[in-house]
């Protein structure tokens, strides 16, 4: 057990089934408070920052920010204990070797998930004797992640209209997030891809290309001027004359990106 303060819970995964399994899985434990369920990875890390919890089940494949970015972009010391939840042995593989406490592969059963929370109870119960949880694993994980990403690329192949067009990355100015798909826009024209933005920020250059919306990725040297509005938000007008938004949730890798604070 871990005394009498409950062990406050996220369930973050995509899938509304998956949220409700763990859920109903956890609701006849009274040492689980269940504080916050997210869908994506930005109201993931949104959360966590609210609600400081102990434990975070996490999937690893979400949108806007998968499991393991939300990983390395969680500043709670000390962290949440993680439980992965995946649906492909490769991933839940990573997990264990992140040192999370467990994963949760699906469909899992009720015994695999008090198998789970078992071992939670354990680490929990260790921090709170005073304890210190090691980041060194996690840092380990993200140093890997980096190290993993998948090569740039110069091109994108695109079908269009019944024929394969190739658009290079140069020309590419802006990207908007379409669901499961993107829109890249090249000034001359748009081109329809299969890909969410999240993945195909991890192909794209950093010192060229900056995220400034949950739906918007830019190429930095194609933005003209920002003008301040409200709440935090900027206007970006790129040379074009295209008017996008960059919002307060992203200003701080904007700044990164441009090397000054605005």
């Amino acid at each position: 057990m871990t005394g009498n303060n409950p062990i406050r819970t996220i369930i973050a995964d995509d899938e509304p089934l998956v949220r409700q399994g763990i859920h109903e899985g956890l609701a006849g434990h009274d040492d689980v408070q269940i504080v916050a369920e997210t869908r994506d990875g930005l109201e993931t890390l949104q959360a966590v920052s609210e609600h400081a919890p102990d434990l975070l089940f996490l999937d690893v494949q979400m949108p806007e920010l998968d499991g393991f970015e939300v990983v390395a972009r969680i500043e709670q010391e000390p962290p949440p204990v993680l439980v992965f939840v995946t649906a492909f042995e490769q991933y839940a593989l990573r997990a264990f070797q992140a040192h999370a406490i467990d994963y949760l592969l699906k469909p899992f059963d009720p015994a695999r998930l008090e198998l789970a929370l078992e071992k939670v109870r354990a680490q929990i119960a260790f921090r709170r004797s005073g304890g210190a949880p090691d980041r060194e694993p996690e840092r380990k994980l993200i140093d890997s992640l980096r190290a993993s990403q998948p090569a740039r690329v110069d091109r994108f192949v695109v079908r269009c209209a019944g024929r394969f067009v190739i658009v290079p990355l140069e020309k590419i100015q802006w990207i908007e997030a379409a669901g499961n798909y993107v829109h890249l826009h090249t000034g001359e024209a748009q081109y329809l891809l299969r890909e969410t933005l999240s993945g195909l920020l991890t192909h794209l250059p950093q010192d060229e290309f900056v995220r400034i919306h949950r739906s918007t990725i830019v190429r930095i040297s194609a933005i003209k001027e920002l003008e301040r509005l409200f709440a935090g938000d900027f206007l970006v007008r790129l040379h074009d004359g295209r008017e996008l938004t960059l919002s307060r949730n992203h200003r701080r890798e904007f700044e990164s990106a441009i090397g000054r604070e605005l």
